[in-house]
């Protein structure tokens, strides 16, 4: 089993995450931000990810520093229960529509973090969410899992669904990108011989 367990204290957040990249979507989110919580869950519903995450955060100044680290530390655990690599497809991408909102969305797992980020929407916030922190989370999760992301909205109007879409259409392309390749199951994907 693929899997990894990483805690993070530091003055701002004290984070215990564990995630299991062969599950079954089971999720068990705890961020201090319910919007936040809902789009974790909404993540490892469709990446078919096992993923608990508690977060004591300084939530009074605002919710940057939790989501952040809780990138982080998603970061490191999928890069530590990734491990060399060995058989999976790498490459993942969809096209996915939630109501009115059109999102497209491109993985590599190369152990090259790049993020390409364009997501626009027209609300600050969402409830107590501000809408710029998901941008700040697949940061924090591309940069330190080495992993390549193209999100962009292609339509849409409503904040929430634009936002809800993305979460969706990342679990999507995670899980693929994951999956092990059974025609190549012994092989790294990539030419280099490693990633």
């Amino acid at each position: 089993m693929r899997k990894s367990e990483v805690t993070r204290k530091t003055n701002e957040t004290n984070i215990t995450l564990s995630l299991s990249i062969d599950g079954t979507g089971q999720a068990e989110i705890n961020t201090g931000s319910g919007f936040f919580d809902h789009m974790l869950t909404l993540f490892t519903r469709y990446s078919r990810f096992d993923l608990s995450v508690s977060c004591i955060g300084d939530t009074a100044v605002d919710y940057h520093h939790s989501i952040e680290d809780i990138g982080i530390a998603l970061g490191i655990a999928f890069k530590d229960a990734v491990g060399d690599k060995m058989g999976i497809s790498r490459f993942s991408d969809v096209m996915l529509p939630m109501d009115e909102s059109l999102i497209l969305c491109a993985v590599d797992i190369s152990g090259r973090a790049y993020c390409h980020f364009d997501l626009p929407v027209s609300s600050e916030k969402i409830g107590e969410y501000d809408t710029e922190l998901t941008e700040e989370f697949f940061s924090a999760f591309l940069n330190n899992a080495g992993v390549t992301l193209h999100i962009k909205k292609l339509h849409g109007t409503n904040s929430h669904h634009i936002t809800e879409a993305a979460f969706k259409a990342f679990g999507m392309v995670m899980r693929k990108a994951c999956k092990i390749d059974n025609d190549f199951s012994r092989e790294i994907p990539s030419t280099k011989g490693i990633l």
